[in-house]
């Protein structure tokens, strides 16, 4: 090694004596530079470059140390003899203190048990009542749209006369709808500006869009809440009078849609949009040929 200055022969020995005879004796090792937690042999030994004795030196002074160690050891051992001895004395009847603590433990882990037992009691309790909340949520939304669904069953009755609604009360739910009426008024007149007073009432496209959408809305609003509901079932016979009603005023709008001259083609093509919003293009098919014949 590099590290140490060291001769190999008596004559560099005597060489290297005269030369080192006034270099200082090196200190002793420290025990304490052995204690570090990241104690590394390499490292060590490259620290003591400036140490100026041989690697036979260096060794009998770590042999020297391990020995002091061990007898410093053995002499702690040999004054701490009865303590040891006595150590396990002391400990006889500790058995009591020990299941003492063991009882103590058990109790507290029942306890804890105990709290663990009534907090998931309570967890399955808030569990049920969110679900029972969002139970009667959900029948109060369904309750309301019932209630919807009704009304506006009922509405539409009472515009398109059907039932026990009679003309008065038509009347007087089609003042709302006058500007249906009004912007509509030039499909009510015949090719020379005059109502034909030989046939029947013209049907406004624009009422009957109006009703068939609300019509349509029902039947969706039916879908979604169930159409097997005992409500819905009770209002079918109803919405079966409320269909009848507007297939037969597209009926009528498309016989008169024949009649409409130079707008022929475009009022029949708006009655047919009218059927396919409805689904009703089997009942289109039907009144095609039925007028055609």
């Amino acid at each position: 090694m590099n590290r140490f200055r060291f001769g190999d022969s008596d004559e560099s020995s005597s060489d290297l004596d005269d030369d080192t005879s006034g270099l200082p004796f090196p200190e002793p090792l420290s025990r304490a530079s052995f204690l570090s937690p990241d104690f590394d042999p390499a490292t060590y030994l490259s620290s003591l470059t400036n140490r100026h004795q041989s690697l036979e030196d260096l060794r009998q002074e770590l042999r020297e140390l391990d020995q002091l160690l061990s007898r410093q050891l053995l002499d702690l051992v040999n004054e701490n003899y009865q303590d040891f001895l006595s150590l396990g004395g002391a400990l006889r009847g500790g058995e009591e203190k020990v299941e003492q603590v063991r009882v103590g433990l058990l109790a507290f882990h029942r306890d804890v048990q105990s709290i663990r037992d009534k907090v998931e009691t309570r967890q399955m309790e808030f569990e049920q009542l969110l679900n029972e909340k969002k139970r009667l949520r959900a029948d109060a939304n369904i309750g309301r749209a019932l209630l919807d669904f009704a009304d506006r069953v009922e509405e539409m009755e009472k515009r398109l006369m059907i039932g026990e609604h009679n003309a008065r009360d038509a009347a007087d739910d089609s003042e709302s709808e006058s500007d249906f009426l009004e912007s509509d008024e030039e499909e009510e007149t015949d090719d020379d500006g005059q109502l034909d007073e030989n046939t029947t009432p013209l049907v406004s496209l624009k009422r009957l869009e109006h009703h068939i959408h609300k019509y349509v809305y029902l039947t969706r609003l039916s879908s979604r809440i169930g159409d097997d509901h005992p409500f819905l079932l009770a209002q079918r016979p109803g919405m079966s009078k409320i269909r009848s009603a507007l297939l037969l005023d597209l009926k009528k709008a498309l016989e008169q849609a024949k009649q409409a001259g130079e707008r022929r083609d475009n009022k029949t093509l708006a009655v047919l949009r009218l059927y396919e919003f409805m689904g009703e293009d089997t009942s289109a098919v039907s009144a095609l040929k039925n007028l055609t014949i």
